[in-house]
């Protein structure tokens, strides 16, 4: 109740996800084809411009909420009045109820990254990793974990009309041989993809803790940061790691799964959550 009663004042922004554009193919005949949407959107809080991210436009208000969310520049869902978009300026105003405090400090430390549609973090964001705590008594199964590859492989994606995103999926365990995707968010940057979730998960007070976060991206340094400000402890890509985001993993108690496809998988850190039920093949002699 106390997330709807404080649920800010949002426009409804969303762009087409994909245009189409005429291509020519190698028998010199034209192909209508469909290509993703980027656009770029600066972000405003209290009217103080932070920064500009280069967006497919799906859901600029989510994205919005959950870059504060996670660069830690706003604390609460609460703090948030409204979140404005307006394409025709290319901007996102957000307003807070009452201001923030210590934002130029907090905007004082920037660290430039690998992601892709963003690529600025503020702040010391390790020393908050060095707090997280994350659930121990939560398990994922090895058939749990191949459903939901198997969903995500599944499911309708820009990327598959048009290539050229990431997407993300927010998911948990539905029956000891299943998993349910409860939002799929797609964007041409994966930390976009990554933010926007996080900003749906605020708007609908959404508890991680017991969550899986799968990535079609790779696990670097960020990614991991931001699935551990979620609190959410199973993070999954079919993609390949850094040695930071192992290193940050590994300090934050993240089940990290990698190159995630098929019934394949490399489990990097936090192998207890892991639970094997299926039966293993039978080695060759």
């Amino acid at each position: 109740m106390a997330a709807e009663h404080h649920r800010p004042q949002l426009t409804d922004a969303a762009k087409p996800a994909t245009f189409e554009v005429e291509a020519y193919n190698e028998r010199g005949e034209m192909v209508p084809t469909a290509i993703a949407g980027e656009h770029p959107l600066t972000l405003y809080l209290d009217k103080r411009e932070l920064v500009t991210l280069m967006t497919l436009g799906h859901a600029p208000e989510a994205l919005a909420i959950g870059y504060l969310r996670n660069q830690r520049l706003v604390g609460s869902i609460e703090e948030i009045a409204a979140v404005q978009v307006d394409w025709e300026t290319e901007s996102c105003a957000v307003t807070t109820r009452r201001g923030v405090k210590g934002l130029k400090a907090k905007m004082a430390k920037r660290t430039v990254t690998s992601g892709c549609g963003q690529g600025t973090m503020f702040g010391n964001l390790m020393e908050e990793i060095d707090r997280v705590r994350l659930r121990d008594d939560v398990r994922l199964a090895d058939a749990q974990l191949f459903d939901l590859v198997e969903k995500v492989r599944r499911h309708e994606t820009i990327y598959k009309q048009s290539g050229a995103v990431h997407g993300c999926a927010l998911a948990r365990t539905a029956g000891p041989d299943s998993a349910e995707i409860m939002m799929f968010v797609e964007d041409v940057g994966r930390h976009n993809a990554v933010d926007a979730i996080a900003g749906c998960m605020w708007l609908d007070a959404i508890d991680g803790s017991d969550k899986i976060f799968y990535t079609t991206g790779r696990l670097t340094s960020e990614m991991v940061i931001k699935c551990a400000q979620m609190r959410i402890p199973f993070l999954v890509s079919r993609s390949g790691l850094t040695h930071m985001g192992h290193a940050i993993a590994q300090k934050a108690g993240i089940t990290m799964l990698g190159r995630a496809s098929g019934r394949h998988y490399l489990c990097f850190t936090g192998k207890e959550r892991l639970a094997r039920t299926l039966p293993q093949p039978t080695a060759m002699a």
